[in-house]
């Protein structure tokens, strides 16, 4: 078998579907994200190469407090906006 990750469908040898899989999908900065495994915010953050002391975000309209970054599972259809603190003068 082999996956089709943007269809979401699974394909037998025989190239007869099996079973459809849906793909979840955030919204990340206004654009779609496709995750390949369930993720918490925190994992997200990790994913993206940021770090977590210099970033803010805010899902589905409201903020995520940064000490419940690990706890805050990611669901199909969330919207994330993730922002990076830029220090300067």
């Amino acid at each position: 078998m082999r996956t089709n990750a943007r269809r979401g469908a699974t394909f037998c040898p025989a190239r007869r579907l099996c079973r459809v899989r849906p793909v979840p999908t955030i919204v990340l900065n206004g654009e779609p994200h496709p995750l390949d495994a369930p993720l918490t915010v925190a994992e997200l953050i990790v994913e993206l190469g940021l770090d977590a002391r210099q970033v803010a975000v805010e899902r589905n309209r409201e903020i995520v407090p940064r000490a419940e970054h690990a706890a805050t599972a990611l669901a199909d259809g969330d919207r994330l906006e993730i922002v990076t603190f830029v220090g300067g003068g």
